[in-house]
């Protein structure tokens, strides 16, 4: 009975450390459905990648623990103090953006999945998720490089539903030096890697919406931190796909830096997109507002 209760005290501080609460278990419940229905819809891929595995002698030498890592890492990052509010609108945005995305890089040729699909929709799914981990992470990372102090602040404007602004000289100096370094080597490092496409009206569009995001910071410390976290997390991805051949770039690279780095530039595109819509929505609603009390 002891030992029950431990083990029923232990389980209930790691909810709490997590944050777990019933937009956790929406979350989950809506992660495990996509990925039960993408099993189900593409079940000869799935059907592929089990027969890999040798089940009638030592399996676990032939299972993908990378993969597993990864799934496991990222359905643990969704569940970390989940707001149905606020991961919606990540959810909406990274499904538009990873559609926009993987049709640039297919219909371009820059990289190609062995299904030979352009796009795959199996891949899109993956996009918002990708995005709730790495909301979580940069969140992680605001927090352990804010102090104390200022952290009651956020915490407190952030109920406010306020913009967080970061006022301390040092912090927002190095956080710009940082910005700009970054993001215009990442700029450079696109115009060498696309060059081969610049005839193509997507690569164009995609060029000219980085500059366009480069050029309009609205917070260097958070588009820093969404940076760092997608390319952290981009960097397992892209190492997964590439050496397991599901896509392949067109430099056969496993991985090139720049398809690791262009995750955290997609992170900050799909962070600003996110930010955008938010506006337009408090826009529109203050406007049918208006219009009831005049009316």
């Amino acid at each position: 009975m002891a030992k029950s209760l431990r083990h029923s005290s232990f389980f209930r501080r790691l909810l709490r450390l997590f944050g777990w609460s019933r937009s956790s278990s929406v979350l989950l419940g809506g992660f495990f459905l996509i990925c039960g229905l993408i099993v189900y819809v593409w079940w000869p891929l799935a059907e592929e990648a089990l027969a890999t595995v040798n089940w009638n002698g030592p399996w676990w030498l032939y299972m993908d623990w990378l993969l597993l890592g990864i799934f496991g890492f990222m359905t643990l990052t969704i569940i970390a103090h989940a707001n149905l509010g606020r991961d919606a609108l990540i959810v909406f945005v990274g499904m538009v953006g990873g559609l926009v995305i993987e049709s640039w890089g297919t219909q371009t040729n820059l990289w190609h999945y062995y299904t030979a699909e352009r796009p795959p929709l199996w891949i899109i799914p993956a996009w918002p998720i990708a995005s709730l981990s790495i909301d979580r992470i940069t969140r992680a990372l605001r927090f352990l490089t804010t102090t104390p102090k200022k952290r009651g602040q956020e915490v407190s404007k952030e109920r406010q539903g306020k913009n967080l602004p970061f006022n301390y000289d040092v912090e927002t100096a190095v956080f710009k030096y940082l910005y700009w370094i970054i993001f215009i080597g990442f700029y450079a490092l696109m115009l060498y890697f696309v060059a081969p496409t610049f005839q193509k009206s997507y690569t164009i569009m995609a060029v000219l919406l980085v500059a366009l995001l480069t050029l309009t910071p609205t917070d260097h410390r958070y588009a820093v931190l969404t940076f760092m976290a997608g390319t952290g997390l981009g960097y397992f991805l892209e190492l997964w796909g590439t050496t397991r051949q599901c896509w392949t770039y067109y430099t056969f690279q496993t991985p090139p830096f720049f398809a690791v780095l262009a995750h955290g530039m997609a992170a900050v595109a799909f962070w600003r997109a996110g930010r955008m819509v938010k506006l337009i929505l408090e826009r529109l609603k203050t406007l049918m507002l208006m219009r009831t009390r005049s009316a």
